[in-house]
């Protein structure tokens, strides 16, 4: 065996790879000696002493050696203090294609350098994917969430996964993962035989020292017995939201109405990965569908309406949804349009499969109207809404199936984990297993810096401050330029603007004779728009936020964003989903301002995609 020493993520790793023997067994070459010798002592450096002492050389014939392998460029010296001179690889990145996993137990991280697909997929169930140095290495985190959700019916379940990816087993981590895997099974909500909620915990210690100091008499109302108490039924989000911040999520068992029998089939066969998103959602009947842009998220919840077979609400955060939703349940499954009806500002029909936006649902004067339904299945799409104060009062309807969906789960207010609290765990597939199967095709994503229009430009930009500071800097005159060019490189490519200013969108408009289309335009006039483009009749668009989510254009194969929200990862993500397909490799570009704060906001905004495989580039525009 070889061994050599690799840097990723801040972190230096001994790896290991095979040799040839010679006839008697011992590895060829002063070279293999010399990384048999690191692997040895488990470290990548080496003093002459323990040199001799691991080979069995006497001191002055294994200085020979070293010096001799310094002098091939094999090795090189250093001089500490507490040893003459030491001994290290002068190529820090030996290696080969071989997948190798390395496991830092105490930090529960997990390097892995390319990775089967069997292994990315194994290790999606139990831990989380934090970076990527687009090469073919990864690193992941086990992370306490992680070993609450994994979808494993016993520990030893769990524990044979775990011992499949990692090389070595770990007592200390084992040992950490059946105390979090035991942790997640503390608490249950059922439905007593009376028809009013109960909590119930394991012991009478969990009951008091943890239940009953979290919650107060308003989501408690009273004691049971010494494991169980009576939860106020308008309290239970709270109270699962209480408990998981404590580090006790709560298995939620409740008897809750199915509704009226909805009879439905699905129009299509699903993908293997769907399938198993289906059938993870039907074990808890609640869960949030995690999967990149394109991957067929609400292809998986028509599969989960069918399977269900119960009357369904659908809440969208706006009316273009709304009509997509309408579109995708007419053509995919044998619902005919008068099962169908939607409930917004523009339409007011409850139907068997009702689609309605969050604000509507939310509004007092409204949600009589849905309390009073009895659903056998709620789908929150674009449910990293559902946080906001309007917004999570529709988590209170009455359900026995929740189902959210979303490719960015992820909160700049670092909300995050109120989404799987209300609605439920997180329910996936790895976004590079994704690609690599050829499902979804990863997006070419570059962060291009781009200098000052202008010397009178930069001045004002200099004097001022806040928000007027943060404009003129993504209103920059050289970014118009700029995107000029980008559209002029990729002529033959349908092509997405975005911008977060009006008044910038309307002179790239003008300048460059295209539509816009932003919020203030009416609905009709951005359907129709939007139609167009998906037909191949508009080859350009500039559009503002309101094209981030809730539109389906799949043609989309170039995205500029020449201006954003500031660091929002989601916005980041939203927009290259608008390229993000099946088939080709679309393009993203993120233009900033050099020598402003736009250089770090495009970072920002590009880091969820980063953390799930997507590798983001910089360049220099001069």
């Amino acid at each position: 065996m070889t061994q050599a020493v690799c840097s990723f993520a801040g972190y230096s790793v001994t790896v290991t790879e095979s040799e040839d023997t010679s006839e008697d067994g011992e590895s060829d070459g002063p070279e293999a000696v010399f990384y048999d010798a690191l692997e040895t002592l488990g470290r990548p450096v080496v003093s002459a002493t323990r040199f001799a002492q691991v080979t069995e050389r006497s001191q002055s014939e294994a200085t020979d050696r070293l010096d001799a392998l310094a002098e091939a460029g094999v090795a090189d010296r250093l001089d500490v203090t507490n040893d003459p001179v030491v001994w290290y690889p002068s190529e820090w990145a030996r290696m080969t294609d071989r997948e190798r996993v390395i496991l830092f137990p105490e930090r529960r991280e997990i390097v892995v350098d390319q990775p089967t697909q069997f292994t990315r997929a194994q290790l999606s169930q139990f831990a989380h994917l934090i970076d990527t140095t687009g090469s073919g290495a990864y690193m992941y985190e086990i992370r306490q969430e992680d070993i609450w959700q994994a979808p494993y019916e016993t520990f030893d379940e769990l524990l044979d996964t775990v011992r499949s990816v990692l090389d070595e087993r770990s007592p200390q981590l084992e040992q950490w993962l059946r105390s979090q895997y035991e942790r997640a099974n503390k608490f249950t909500l059922r439905s007593h035989e009376d028809g009013y909620t109960v909590l119930e915990a394991t012991s009478a210690d969990l009951m008091g020292n943890v239940a009953r100091q979290k919650l107060d008499g308003q989501q408690l109302r009273a004691p049971i017995s010494d494991t169980e108490s009576w939860v106020a039924e308008e309290r239970i989000a709270e109270v699962k939201r209480l408990l998981y911040e404590a580090g006790y999520p709560v298995k939620d068992k409740r008897e809750l109405d199915s509704g009226d029998d909805l009879p439905v089939e699905l129009g299509l066969e699903l993908r293997a990965y769907q399938h198993v998103w289906v059938s993870n959602f039907l074990e808890t009947s609640s869960g949030v569908l995690v999967g990149p842009p394109g991957s067929g998220k609400t292809v998986a919840a028509l599969g989960i309406l069918a399977a269900v077979e119960g009357e369904t609400l659908i809440l969208v955060p706006g009316r273009e949804l709304a009509g997509q939703w309408r579109e995708e349940l007419l053509a995919r499954t044998t619902l005919t349009a008068e099962q169908i009806g939607e409930y917004h500002g523009g339409e007011k029909e409850i139907r068997p499969v009702t689609i309605a936006t969050y604000r509507t649902a939310g509004m007092d004067r409204h949600r009589q109207l849905f309390d009073s339904r009895e659903w056998g299945l709620i789908v929150y799409d674009e449910v990293h809404h559902i946080p906001a104060p309007v917004h999570r009062r529709s988590a209170d309807l009455q359900t026995r199936h929740r189902l959210g969906l979303s490719s960015t789960p992820v909160r700049e207010d670092d909300r995050e984990t109120d989404i799987f609290t209300l609605i439920g765990p997180p329910i996936g597939t790895d976004w590079d297993a994704l690609f690599e199967a050829g499902f979804v095709a990863e997006p070419e994503v570059e962060i291009r810096y781009v200098p000052w229009g202008s010397e009178e430009a930069q001045n004002q930009y200099v004097s001022a401050e806040g928000h007027e500071r943060r404009q003129l800097a993504a209103t920059n005159p050289a970014k118009a330029e700029e995107v000029q060019a980008l559209l002029s490189e990729h002529a033959d490519k349908q092509a997405l603007v975005f911008v977060e200013y009006l008044d910038q969108g309307q002179a790239y408009a003008d300048e460059l004779g295209v539509p816009f289309v932003s919020g203030e335009m009416p609905h009709a006039e951005r359907e129709r728009l939007f139609e167009q483009f998906r037909t191949g009749t508009l080859r350009t668009l500039i559009v503002s936020r309101v094209g981030d989510e809730g539109i389906d254009l799949p043609s989309a194969e170039l995205a500029i964003v020449a201006s954003g929200l500031g660091g929002s990862r989601r916005q980041g993500t939203q927009r290259a989903g608008r390229t993000m397909r099946p088939t080709g490799r679309a393009r993203m570009y993120v233009l900033a301002t050099r020598g402003s704060r736009e250089e770090d906001f495009a970072r920002r905004r590009m880091r969820h995609l980063a953390e799930k495989g997507v590798q983001v580039t910089e360049q220099d525009r001069d």
